[in-house]
């Protein structure tokens, strides 16, 4: 069983409503729009909070505006038929000498 790295009490508002500390909302991108807590009740009356993001946050970078503009273009490029495939690492390294001769 892991030890926890923070111990707080939490009040329980009307209609069961539970408030999390700002900095834990948003050490764990809780505060982010679609994000969620997953509640596991145990049998030992222990209940499990865990955030469930619409994306992990291990890869938010994949899902920023900038990333998601260089997959558009990269689809774009493969739509023309811009695209060079190789069958082996010596190919593609040869491939990449003749574009630095260029």
């Amino acid at each position: 069983m892991s030890t926890p790295t923070s111990h707080r009490y939490l009040g329980i508002q009307g209609r069961g409503t539970i408030a999390l500390p700002a900095d834990v909302r948003r050490r764990l991108h809780l505060d982010e729009p679609g994000a969620q807590l997953e509640m596991v009740e145990r049998a030992d009356g222990v209940i499990e909070l865990r955030a469930a993001l619409p994306v992990p946050a291990d890869q938010r970078w994949f899902w920023t505006d900038r990333w998601q503009e260089r997959e558009r273009e990269v689809d774009e490029h493969v739509a023309a038929g811009r695209v060079a495939v190789h069958e082996s690492t010596e190919g593609f390294l040869d491939h990449l000498d003749e574009l630095d001769r260029e």
